[in-house]
């Protein structure tokens, strides 16, 4: 089982800090979530709570997630990091492909990049891209990001990209791996069909079973039940070594968790109380695993 620590919502200045302790007690991996913007008003439900409600405001803190794992990989040497996940629809995916070219030869090689369409229409047409065929346009923005981070001159003519030919250099030395997010039929087709693993928002045991046996029938339909493949979770209701032991069971690789929340601390809080809850997750839980 791997371990990632969230990120998500914490002060901007105390994230170097956390990676750096995350890497000293026995984590793999940090996982930084994407949130464009905080618009007064929103046209669609959030799909992850059950009232569709937000649970955060204007004021709570987010960081492009590309740059701040520039940042916290150049205070670190091992740990890995991934977006968890970065919103692809409103984003052009020829940019993209230059930033998640040079965060993964920034870190040598220890990123990830996790993968979603986005379910704020704001977002998309604030940032001048239509919210209809988001999925089509998704799926074609994939195909764009492979074929420029595979290194050397490409063309691309498809229905929403079009370009002659370019290459960005250096190109990543190693293949940046792809994580799909989504619990829609949709995504995770998308995930069985193209990605190296899928990663989860915040769900129940049973529904992470239920998706997990959904993706293994999706992979074989698809040819690529042998191919590794990640399962990145946020479980809401199983926790510790007996929990955990759970999630592996039914195929979860990699536990998404926050240590100090379990403590009663805010993602606002200082950085020394989140840095000790990150330590004793280590010595309880990832040293005994």
């Amino acid at each position: 089982m791997k371990f990632t620590m969230s990120v998500a919502m914490s002060p901007l200045d105390q994230l170097a800090d956390l990676a750096q302790v995350a890497e000293a007690s026995g984590f793999t991996s940090v996982g930084l979530p994407d949130s464009l913007f905080y618009s007064e008003t929103v046209s669609a439900d959030y799909p992850y709570t059950p009232d569709g409600s937000r649970f955060w405001n204007a004021e709570t803190p987010w960081v492009d997630p590309l740059i701040a794992v520039a940042a916290m990989g150049a205070v670190t040497r091992r740990i890995h990091f991934y977006t968890s996940v970065l919103k692809l629809g409103s984003r052009n995916p020829v940019l993209l492909a230059r930033q998640v070219g040079s965060v993964a030869n920034l870190t040598g090689g220890r990123f990830g990049l996790g993968l979603g369409v986005g379910w704020s229409p704001e977002e998309f047409e604030w940032c001048g891209v239509p919210y209809a065929d988001r999925g089509r346009r998704v799926d074609e923005a994939i195909d764009v990001l492979r074929l420029i981070l595979g290194g050397g001159m490409v063309e691309h003519h498809g229905q929403f990209y079009d370009f002659a030919k370019l290459q960005m250099s250096p190109a990543p030395a190693q293949r940046v791996p792809f994580y799909i997010g989504g619990h829609t039929e949709v995504a995770l087709r998308r995930a069985a069909r193209v990605a190296d693993g899928w990663a989860s928002a915040m769900m129940k045991y049973d529904d992470l079973r239920d998706t997990i046996e959904r993706l293994h029938l999706l992979r074989r339909e698809y040819g690529r039940e042998n191919e590794p493949f990640e399962i990145q979770a946020v479980c809401i209701d199983r926790f510790g070594l007996d929990g955990y032991r759970q999630l592996a069971e039914i195929g979860v690789t990699d536990v998404i968790t926050m240590p100090w929340m379990f403590e009663g601390i805010g993602s606002e809080a200082e950085i020394g109380p989140k840095q000790d809850a990150v330590r004793r997750f280590g010595d309880r839980v990832i040293a005994r695993f």
